[in-house]
C-alpha cells in the first residue's frame, strides 16, 4: 500500500505537468509605449500638416520612399518602401526607384475588399501622392519643395488636375517610379523622406472629400486605434507592417558601444517592437514633467526650461532620480528659436529706414544671456544666424553684428522718429502722411497660452520696456497662431524651426520671398536675398555656398525680419525599462524602434497606468 501511494504521488506531478503543457501558452504581456505631444494635433493628412505634433504622428502612419538610418551620425538616408537607393542618371536629373512588392495599406472600406486587408501599394500611389501636393485647394506648406522642380509640372501649377500626365513623374510599371527634375537639386532625396512625401491611397482620399485628415490610412508601422481630438490618440502596431530593421553596413564602423548594442537588439527584427503607443496631449510644462516622474510617460525629450530645477542640480540629474534608474542625456537639436516680425504689418513692416530702425532696436533689446541662464537654465547656446550647429553650411566662426545693446537701441529709435514719448514714458511713432507728427505706438506679440509662454512674455516685456516700447501679448494655442500667421494677421511671434533635413537650405528657405504665407511667416521678400538663396541652393556645401550664406546672414541682420534667439541643447530623460532609445537629429519620433521591458516596468511599481 505504501508503494502504491508513493507511485501515485510520483505520478501526480507528471500528470499535472502534462495537463499544463496541453494548455495554450500564456499570452505575452502587451508592450505599451506611453508618450505625450506638447501641442494638439491637427488633421492627419501628410499633404497639409506642418506642426510638430501632427508630423510626429504622420511619420508613424505613412511611408515615404526613403527614411533616415536610425543610428548613423551624421544623418544618412536609407531605403524605406524602396528596395534600394535610387538609380540616378549621369546628368543628375532622373531618379529611378524600385518599390518593394507586398507593402499594403491598412484596411478601409474604400478598397472594397472582403478579406479585411488593405490593397497593395504601388508606384502609381506615389505619383498620385506627390501630385496631390500641388492641389491649390490644399495650400500644402510642402509644395515649395516640388513646384518648378519636377520636369513638366507646370501643367499642374497652371490648371491643376491630378489625372493630368506629368512628364517628370511616371510609374512605368507597378513597382517602378521614375522622377525627372527640371534642374539638378542636391537636396531632392531629402524631400522624399519627409512626412509630406508619405504615400496615400487615392480611394480613401476621394471617399472623404475635404476630410482626408480625419481618415488616415497609410502603410506605416502603426495605424490609428483610438482618437479623441486634442486629448489622446492610440496607435496600434500595423499587423501588415513589412518594415524590418537593417543597419547600414557603411555606417556601422562609426557606431558607439551603445549604437552597436541597439543594432544587435534590433537586427533583422520586424518593426515596430511595441504593440501600441498611447499618446496624450500635454500642453502644460508641469503636466509633462509630473507625468514623466509618475511614469505616465516613458521618456521626455527637452526638459521644459521652467521645470529644469525639478530634476537637475548643478548640471546633473538629482541623485534621487538617478537612483530610480532614470537617465539624463544632452542632445544638440537641429533647431533654431527666433522671433519673427511681419514685414507687411502697418506698424513693424516695410523696408524704409524708420521701420528697419524699429526692428533693429527690438533685436538689440533682446537679452540673450538672460534668456539662456534664467529661462533655458543653460540648456541652449546663442543663435548667431538661422543655422544651428551640425547642419551643413553652419559656420562656427560667424558672429551676429546685432548684439544685445539697449543703449544703442535707444539711440537708434531717437534718431529715426521714435524720440517723442507719451506721459507714461512709452515711445510714439511717426504719423503716416503727417511729417513731424506722432501717434501712440503699441506692439502686439502673440504667445502660447502656457506657463513657458508667460515666462517668455515677461522677458520680452522687460526687454522692450527698457527701450521705451509698449507691448501687449495675445495668448492662444500655437496651432491657431500658426494659422493666423499664414494669413498675415500676426504682427510678431516667437517660434522655432526643427530641420526637415540636415542642410542649411532648410533654414534659409524660411525667409525666401516666394514662401511667404507658408513657412516664411515674416513675409520677407527682398530681391537681394531671393537671388542669393536661389544661387546657394544650386551649390553643394563648400566655399562658394558658404560665402552666399554669409551674405544671406548679413541681409537678415540688415533688415531684421527675424531676431535669432537660441539653439537648444535638449535635456532628455528616460526610464530604465525603455530599450533601444537614441534621439534622432531629424526625425520627430523613434517609436518604431523602441521596446519596453514590461517586467522591469512592473517591478518599479509604476507600470499600472491605463488610458480611461
Amino acid at each position: 500500500m505504501l508503494f502504491r501511494l508513493t507511485a501515485l504521488s510520483l505520478l501526480f506531478p507528471l500528470l499535472c505537468a502534462a495537463s499544463a503543457s496541453a494548455q495554450p501558452p500564456a499570452r505575452a504581456p502587451e508592450k505599451v509605449l506611453r508618450m505625450f505631444l506638447s501641442t494638439s494635433e491637427t488633421g492627419l493628412d501628410p499633404a497639409v500638416a506642418s506642426d510638430n505634433a501632427t508630423l510626429s504622428l504622420l511619420e508613424n502612419l505613412f511611408d515615404p520612399l526613403l527614411r533616415y538610418d536610425y543610428l548613423a551620425r551624421p544623418a544618412k538616408l536609407r531605403p524605406n518602401t524602396a528596395s534600394a537607393m535610387p538609380e540616378v542618371s549621369a546628368d543628375g536629373l532622373t531618379y529611378t526607384f524600385h518599390i518593394r512588392p507586398g507593402i499594403r495599406f491598412t484596411p478601409h472600406p474604400a478598397f472594397g475588399s472582403g478579406t479585411g486587408k488593405g490593397r497593395e501599394m504601388t508606384a502609381q500611389d506615389y505619383v498620385y501622392s506627390i501630385k496631390r501636393l500641388y492641389d491649390p485647394a490644399l495650400k500644402s506648406p510642402w509644395a515649395y519643395m516640388f513646384e518648378g522642380k519636377i520636369a513638366g509640372d507646370e501643367v499642374l501649377r497652371k490648371d491643376y488636375d491630378v489625372d493630368r500626365p506629368v512628364a517628370g513623374l511616371q510609374a512605368p510599371d507597378r513597382y517602378t517610379l521614375r522622377i525627372r527634375l527640371s534642374a539638378p537639386d542636391r537636396n531632392f532625396l531629402f524631400y522624399l523622406a519627409i512626412p509630406a512625401s508619405g504615400v496615400v491611397a487615392r480611394e480613401v482620399i476621394e471617399a472623404h472629400p475635404g476630410q482626408a485628415g480625419n481618415h488616415p490610412v497609410g502603410t506605416g508601422p502603426f495605424m490609428v486605434g483610438e482618437w479623441k481630438r486634442s486629448d489622446r490618440i492610440v496607435l496600434l502596431a500595423n499587423p501588415d507592417s513589412s518594415a524590418v530593421f537593417e543597419a547600414a553596413p557603411e555606417a556601422q564602423a562609426g557606431y558607439s558601444a551603445q549604437d552597436r548594442a541597439i543594432a544587435a537588439a534590433l537586427a533583422g527584427k520586424r518593426l515596430p517592437r511595441v504593440d501600441r503607443v498611447e499618446v496624450r496631449i500635454a500642453e502644460e510644462f508641469q503636466g509633462r514633467m509630473l507625468g514623466f516622474l509618475n511614469a505616465e510617460y516613458d521618456y521626455l525629450e527637452q526638459i521644459p526650461e521652467s521645470m529644469t530645477d525639478m530634476v537637475v542640480r548643478d548640471g546633473q540629474l538629482k541623485p534621487e532620480l538617478a537612483a530610480r534608474g532614470i537617465v539624463l542625456s544632452r542632445f544638440p537639436v537641429l533647431q533654431t528659436y527666433y522671433m519673427w516680425m511681419n514685414m507687411e504689418d502697418p506698424v513693424l513692416g516695410g523696408y524704409g529706414k524708420e521701420r528697419v530702425a524699429l526692428r533693429r532696436a527690438i533685436a538689440l533689446a533682446y537679452n540673450n544671456a538672460e534668456d539662456i541662464a534664467l529661462l533655458k537654465k543653460g540648456f541652449a547656446i546663442k543663435a548667431e544666424s538661422p543655422l544651428p550647429p551640425n547642419v551643413l553650411g553652419y559656420d562656427p566662426a560667424y558672429r551676429s553684428p546685432v548684439p544685445y545693446d539697449p543703449a544703442l537701441a535707444n539711440a537708434l529709435l531717437d534718431r529715426y522718429g521714435y524720440g517723442k514719448r507719451d506721459p507714461d514714458g512709452f515711445r510714439r511713432q511717426p504719423a503716416p502722411g503727417r511729417p513731424g507728427d506722432t501717434v501712440p505706438l503699441t506692439l502686439t506679440m502673440h504667445s502660447e497660452a502656457t506657463v513657458g509662454g508667460r515666462l517668455r512674455d515677461e522677458l520680452w516685456r522687460k526687454c522692450l520696456n527698457a527701450i521705451g516700447l509698449r507691448v501687449v501679448f495675445r495668448s492662444d494655442k500655437k496651432t491657431e497662431i500658426i494659422k493666423a500667421s499664414r494669413l498675415g494677421t500676426v504682427q510678431m511671434f516667437e517660434s522655432n524651426w526643427i530641420a526637415d533635413f540636415p542642410d542649411g537650405d532648410n533654414f534659409y528657405q524660411l525667409l525666401y520671398g516666394p514662401n511667404a504665407g507658408r513657412a516664411n511667416y515674416a513675409r520677407f521678400n527682398l530681391p537681394a536675398y531671393n537671388v542669393r538663396y536661389e544661387q546657394a541652393r544650386q551649390l553643394a556645401d563648400g566655399p562658394k555656398r558658404q560665402q552666399l550664406y554669409f551674405e544671406l546672414n548679413q541681409l537678415i541682420h540688415a533688415y531684421n525680419p527675424w531676431v535669432p534667439l537660441t539653439h537648444v541643447l535638449s535635456g532628455d530623460l528616460r526610464h530604465p525599462w525603455l530599450k533601444n532609445y537614441k534621439r534622432h537629429p531629424v526625425e520627430f519620433t523613434t517609436w518604431r524602434y523602441l521596446d519596453i521591458d514590461v517586467a522591469q516596468r512592473a517591478r518599479s511599481g509604476r507600470g499600472t497606468r491605463e488610458l480611461p
